[in-house]
């Protein structure tokens, strides 16, 4: 008895219910922000985050921000409550044509991020070259261990 042959045409798909509903929520989103730019939920101006990677080297915290276009004078690092600060504004640029579409991120950014107990605030440094925000947060010495005597 011979069995049918499946042809296929390359790759199956696999469906992702979740990877749908993300695409479906970044779509919603770009058509409430074309309609409304500038405008989240209730009529709050809405920041958002940039990318970013931390990254933990042998003496400090390396905090990376994607923030294309945005000049050093637009952006406020702050150190808080050991909480790293990045925020500013991104202007909407004048524009003579149609906007056919719109990708990119305009108005307030902000990101946030807890620094662990050992980060030396004090000697932070913040660099921005190629549209990419490097904050170095150094580690504190470690105390080095030592016996404690025993009085009594």
């Amino acid at each position: 008895m011979t069995l049918p042959v499946r042809r296929s045409r390359g790759a199956v798909p696999v469906w992702d219910p979740f990877r749908e509903r993300e695409d479906l929520h970044s779509r919603m989103d770009r058509l409430l922000q074309s309609a409304f730019p500038g405008v989240g939920e209730f009529g709050t101006t809405e920041a958002w985050a940039p990318l970013a990677d931390v990254e933990d080297t042998e003496d400090a915290y390396l905090v990376e921000l994607e923030l294309p276009g945005v000049s050093k004078d637009q952006i406020t690092v702050e150190i808080a409550d050991g909480e790293l600060d990045v925020h500013g504004e991104i202007k909407e640029k004048e524009r003579t044509g149609v906007v056919r579409r719109h990708a990119r991120h305009i108005g307030q950014f902000d990101y946030r991020t807890s620094l662990p107990p050992n980060s030396d605030t004090e000697h932070i440094s913040a660099d921005l070259t190629n549209g990419v925000l490097t904050v170095r947060v150094p580690k504190a010495e470690k105390a080095k261990p030592h016996r404690i005597e025993i009085s009594g």
